[in-house]
């Protein structure tokens, strides 16, 4: 598959976005006393809505069909769902190398975060492995964005806006623990907005280490792996995260909702 110039920008482009948005946490961390909980909670339950929808109607649909074509009806079908279940367990195991309290997809809230009794030295280092861990946890994520809007624009943007609303809590897990730690808001958001940098590193990479063997089996098993991936972090991540947020009907609101938005832009682009 010949990828354009232009092609590899806009989907790059859209990466980077998904991978900044950890500096409207960083923002909403230094600015803001409390969490508003219940804006997260639709906001992640949206995003998983999006996630969940898009991964098997559109996503593995593509991904299955693509393989059929290239490896046959019995062959492409095994390959598709073992791709699926690979990203599942490639994602299942990066969040297993990180601590809980220091993973950034564990739920912490601004005011629990400021809290007085945890000394620098501490806070700093919740910061510090928070910031690694999201580095960690954005390579994947990073690449499952950049290939899907490389493969099809039109799923590309919906997939950045869904991983950029779950990297916002994020942002506040590495930013206002360094903040606190050392009253310096530019170092706090510096290294907020560096962890953000993983995204589109984990992309070029991917992308350097592929570009000699883009075609459409290699694509049908990223696109399957991809639908895994999404499909883990809406239901281990963001779900659960959500559900803490706010209330339990607000998540399911934000769900629905998340499905309905991505099922109508789909048919648009018909």
């Amino acid at each position: 598959m010949t990828v354009g110039f232009s092609d590899f920008i806009f989907a790059f482009s859209l990466t980077l976005l998904a991978g900044l948005s950890t500096g409207i946490g960083s923002l909403l961390g230094f600015f803001t006393k409390r969490t508003n909980t219940q804006f997260l909670s639709v906001a992640l339950g949206f995003s998983a809505g999006v996630m969940i929808y898009v991964s098997f109607v559109e996503i593995l649909f593509k991904a299955k069909k693509s393989l059929i074509v290239s490896l046959g009806e019995a062959k492409g079908s095994w390959v598709t769902i073992l791709a699926f279940f690979g990203g599942i367990l490639l994602i299942a195991f990066i969040d297993k190398l990180v601590p809980s309290f220091e993973n950034p997809h564990e739920i912490h809230k601004v005011e629990e975060l400021r809290a007085p009794q945890k000394s620098s030295g501490k806070l700093m280092r919740m910061g510090l492995m928070s910031a690694l861990a999201i580095g960690i946890h954005n390579f994947p994520e990073g690449l499952a964005t950049f290939t899907a809007a490389l493969k099809d624009p039109q799923l590309g943007i919906p997939i950045a806006f869904a991983i950029a609303i779950h990297n916002i809590p994020e942002g506040i897990a590495v930013s206002v623990p360094i903040f606190f730690a050392t009253g310096n808001r530019k170092k706090a958001f510096l290294y907020s907005f560096m962890s953000g940098l993983a995204e589109p590193v984990g992309a070029f990479i991917g992308y350097i280490l592929l570009y000699f063997f883009f075609n459409d089996i290699i694509f049908g098993i990223l696109f399957a792996s991809i639908a895994g991936i999404m499909v883990f972090i809406s239901l281990d991540e963001l779900l659960p995260a959500a559900r803490e947020y706010g209330e339990h009907h607000l998540s399911i609101y934000g769900l629905i909702s998340g499905m309905a938005v991505m099922a109508v832009s789909l048919l648009l682009f018909l």
